[in-house]
C-alpha cells in the first residue's frame, strides 16, 4: 500500500527540513531501533519527567507546560505498561515514539520537551540508567548465589572429596571448602558490579549534542532527581562514552565464566563416573531414546550462554573501537548486545542459584574417590620433614618411593605394611598412619584459607557478616 502524506510527514518529521521525502524501505529497516530500544521506555519517560521539571524550575518553560508535559508522560508510561501502546517504526525509536504520542496528548507543549537537550544525551542517559538498575539487580541476583554457596558449605564443612588439579586426584579437601572457592568468585564478581555502579553513576544529561547548550540549565538538579552522584564533567565524552556498557559486559563476562567453570564441574560430578552429585528433575532432562538417561541440560545451557555473553563483549569493543569523537550512528548498536548478554546472565544466575540448593550431594562417593590416586602422598612427605627432618625433597623421592610400591601392590598408601614403608626409609614409624587418612590430611590444613574444617566455618562467618 501507497505511503500517505500524512504517513510521510510522520516519518519525516524528525529531519526538518533537511530531506524533501522520507526514508526509503532499506534506510528505514537499517535506521530503525524501536524494535529493541523499546525497551528502554521507563527509563526513557523517567528522564524526560526530571528534564522538564529542571526547565520548569530554571524559568526556561512555564509550569503550566512542565505540568502538561508531566502529565502526559505519566499517561504514556501507563499506556506501555498496560500494553496499549503501539510502537511504529517509521518514528524510529524510543525518543520519537514517546514524543509523538505525548504531540498527540497534549498538543505544542510537547514541543518545549526538547529544548536544551539533545537525542544523543538522551540516549545516553536512558542506556546509562538501564545498565546501572541490571547492575543493581545483579548485584542482588549475586548475593542470593553466595547465600545457597554458604548454606551448602556450612552443611558439607567436614564432608571430604577430592581435590583436583589437572582434573586428576591431588589432595583431599572438604566439599564446604570447594563450595566456598565459588563465594570467593562470585564475591569479586559482586565487588566488580558495585564499581562499575560508582563509575557510571553521573548524568549524560544536559550535555545536549556534543557541546553543552546556551540555555541556563541546572544539570546538578537532574542528575540528584535521577539518583546520581553527580553529572558528567565533559560534554563530548558523554555523549561518545559506552564504557559503561562495555563494563557491565565485561562483568557479564568474567561472571559467565565462573558459572561455567561450576557449571562444567556439576555436568562431570553428575555422571555416573563420578557421581558426587544428583540434580532434581527441576533441572534435568530424560532422553528421547535412552529410558536410563538423566541429562544436567541446565548446567550445560548456562555454560553455553557464557559464549553468548563473551560475544557480546567482543562486538561492542569492535563497534566502538575506530569511533571518532563524539557521537555515531554505530552507538546506535550497542544495546542489544548489553539486552542479550543481560538476559543471558540473569538467567545464568537464577539456574545455578538453584542447583546448588536442589542438588543432592553424594558424601559417601566423595569421601570414598578422595583417597583415590594416592591423595594422602604430600602428608606423608610433610610427615617425613616434620618428623623425621628430612628436606623437603628427600622427602618427596621417598614419598615417590612409597607411591610406587603401593601402586605396585594394588593398595592406598595407608594400607602398605610398616615394615615395607621402614624398607624404604627407615626413620618411618607406625605414627606416620595417623597422617595418611583422607579425615586426618584435611583437619591439618589449618593454614588460614585452608581446607581444614575450623578454616572452612571461620570463612563461612566472615562471608556471612559481610553479605
Amino acid at each position: 500500500m501507497a505511503e500517505s502524506k500524512a504517513d510521510t510527514k510522520s516519518s519525516n518529521q524528525m529531519w526538518g527540513g533537511r530531506f524533501a521525502s522520507g526514508p526509503d524501505a532499506i534506510m528505514e529497516e537499517i535506521n530503525a531501533s524501536i524494535g529493541f530500544d523499546k525497551k528502554l521506555f521507563a527509563q526513557d519517560i523517567r528522564g524526560s519527567i526530571a528534564h522538564a521539571t529542571m526547565l520548569a524550575h530554571q524559568g526556561i518553560i512555564s509550569a503550566e507546560d512542565k505540568d502538561k508535559i508531566v502529565h502526559g508522560l505519566n499517561t504514556i508510561l501507563s499506556e506501555i505498561e498496560s500494553g496499549n501502546f503501539e510502537f511504529s517504526r517509521r518514528l524510529e525509536d524510543i525518543h520519537m515514539n514517546i514524543e509523538a504520542r505525548l504531540a498527540t496528548l497534549i498538543g505544542p507543549a510537547a514541543g518545549r520537551l526538547h529544548t536544551a537537550r539533545s537525542r544523543n544525551d538522551q540516549v545516553a542517559l536512558d542506556f546509562r540508567l538501564w545498565v546501572k538498575e541490571e547492575l543493581e539487580k545483579t548485584e542482588k541476583m549475586l548475593t542470593g548465589l553466595i547465600a545457597a554457596f554458604l548454606d551448602r558449605a556450612e552443611e558439607h564443612a567436614e564432608s571430604v572429596m577430592p581435590g583436583f588439579t589437572h582434573l586428576q586426584t591431588a589432595q583431599p579437601v572438604t566439599f564446604g571448602h570447594h563450595c566456598m572457592a565459588y563465594v570467593e568468585m562470585f564475591g569479586r564478581d559482586r565487588s566488580r558490579v558495585r564499581h562499575a555502579i560508582e563509575h557510571l553513576d553521573e548524568s549524560p544529561i544536559g550535555a545536549a549534542a556534543l557541546a553543552g547548550t546556551g540555555y541556563p540549565i541546572d544539570r546538578h538538579m537532574t542528575a540528584k532527581a535521577l539518583g546520581f552522584r553527580e553529572p558528567t564533567r565533559n560534554s563530548i565524552d558523554t555523549v561518545s562514552d559506552r564504557d559503561f556498557a562495555i563494563e557491565f559486559l565485561s562483568i557479564a563476562a568474567i561472571t559467565g565464566m565462573h558459572l561455567s567453570r561450576l557449571a562444567e564441574e556439576i555436568v562431570i560430578w553428575s555422571t555416573p563416573q563420578f557421581g558426587f552429585v544428583r540434580l532434581s528433575d527441576a533441572f534435568s532432562t530424560g532422553s528421547s531414546i535412552m529410558p536410563q538417561k538423566k541429562n544436567p541440560d541446565a548446567a550445560e545451557l548456562v555454560r553455553a550462554k557464557t559464549g553468548r555473553i563473551n560475544g557480546s563483549l567482543v562486538a561492542l569493543l569492535t563497534i566502538m573501537k575506530g569511533l571518532p569523537l563524539a557521537y555515531s550512528k554505530d552507538m546506535q548498536e550497542d544495546k542489544e548486545q548489553v539486552f542479550d548478554a543481560a538476559e543471558s546472565l540473569e538467567l545464568a544466575i537464577a539456574a545455578m542459584t538453584g542447583m546448588v540448593r536442589d542438588m543432592t550431594v553424594n558424601t559417601a562417593r566423595m569421601k570414598a574417590a578422595a583417597g583415590s590416586g594416592f591423595s594422602t602422598a604430600t602428608d606423608l612427605a610433610d610427615w617425613l620433614v616434620r618428623e623425621a627432618g628430612l628436606p623437603f625433597r628427600d622427602a618427596h623421592h621417598v614419598t615417590g618411593r612409597a607411591v610406587a610400591l603401593a601402586e605396585s601392590k594394588g593398595c592406598d598408601l595407608a594400607e602398605l605394611p610398616l615394615a615395607d614403608l621402614q624398607a624404604i626409609h627407615a626413620a618411618i614409624t607406625d605414627k606416620v598412619y595417623d597422617v595418611l587418612t583422607v579425615e586426618a590430611s584435611v583437619a591439618s590444613r589449618k593454614s588460614f584459607g585452608g581446607t581444614a574444617p575450623s578454616e572452612v566455618r571461620r570463612q563461612i562467618a566472615f562471608w556471612r557478616a559481610r553479605n
